[in-house]
């Protein structure tokens, strides 16, 4: 049986998220993969509401999922996309990120959370591919946190992230096309991914430009300092992406790079176990707070005078 490989675009409709992205996918059907490609803008999709009933059952230790599961597409996309053997995601860039119908989409991934499902066994392990593409109208310094937040909304379903690509300076409606190279870079995303998926599962590693980024475990380009986590674990600098945290050291030749430190990957985000401290962190900060009677009272007799409160609107 073949592999199944998903595409899943937030760009406009026959342009260049879509021409790159059917680029990526035709490499993996060639190679004889099953293909499926969804646009989001063809689905009803509602925001997060934020109401934490799916942390709340985490808390607990139970799959209480999302409250607006039959109240649009959202799970009925997540039952085929979960499936699949591979994603590759494609949005265009505003604002340096993500848009915002690719963000609304992938944030209401955590009611699907894997680590937390495999840890309470209600679904089997499973080892999921995935890539990703970005398309600007500028250059990096316009999309530098494009790739970066599509690629921390995949690790929620323990997608490996294998490749990803930035298509720069293509502001208008299928610019791309003028572009051999870009659509040549496309294709290989889609190579890369059936490479991945015909290794085995424990061997599978970055497969694009290895000088990618500064992190060394998930090639992101963004660091920050770190500060004290949960339990008191503290880094001198942390990966934004992965967590992943260590130093700045000097190399020979005078340039910079960033050293995970032994304990480094400890939180790891991008696997399964050091998602599961988030998960126990989750029950303790959260679920401490709703099995205390004395908190809760407490909140509620404060929050009186908040709700009181009113001001002029628009």
């Amino acid at each position: 049986m073949g592999f199944t490989v998903m595409g899943v675009t937030a760009g406009r409709k026959d342009s260049n998220c879509e021409i790159l992205l059917k680029e990526a996918l035709m490499a993996c059907q060639e190679l004889g993969a099953e293909i499926t490609m969804i646009n989001l803008k063809d689905y009803d999709l509602l925001d997060c509401t934020g109401c934490t009933s799916c942390t709340m059952g985490m808390s607990m230790g139970k799959n209480t999922g999302c409250a607006l599961k039959n109240k649009d597409d959202k799970d009925k996309i997540m039952q085929v996309m979960l499936n699949q053997d591979a994603v590759i995601f494609a949005a265009p860039t505003y604002a340096l990120m993500p848009s915002s119908l690719f963000l609304k989409f992938m944030h209401r991934n955590l009611a699907y959370e894997s680590a937390f499902l495999t840890q309470i066994g209600a679904i089997e392990p499973r080892d999921r591919v995935g890539a990703l593409i970005s398309v600007g109208g500028s250059y990096r310094s316009w999309q530098s946190l494009a790739l970066e937040c599509m690629q921390i909304t995949t690790v929620t379903n323990s997608f490996k992230i294998v490749d990803m690509y930035m298509a720069t300076a293509v502001p208008a409606p299928a610019q791309v096309l003028l572009y051999e190279e870009k659509l040549a870079r496309a294709r290989e995303i889609g190579q890369n991914v059936m490479k991945a998926l015909n290794t085995p599962a424990a061997e599978r590693k970055w497969l694009g430009d290895p000088d990618a980024g500064w992190c060394p475990n998930c090639h992101s380009n963004s660091l920050c300092l770190g500060d004290v986590q949960w339990k008191g674990l503290k880094y001198p600098i942390e990966c934004t992406v992965c967590g992943a945290g260590g130093d700045l050291e000097k190399t020979p030749d005078g340039k910079w790079k960033f050293v995970i430190a032994p304990n480094g990957l400890e939180r790891d985000r991008t696997t399964e176990e050091g998602r599961g401290v988030h998960c126990d962190e989750i029950a303790e900060v959260q679920g401490g707070f709703f099995m205390d009677p004395n908190a809760r009272a407490e909140v509620a007799q404060k929050l009186e005078k908040y709700k009181k409160i009113t001001f002029k609107g628009i």
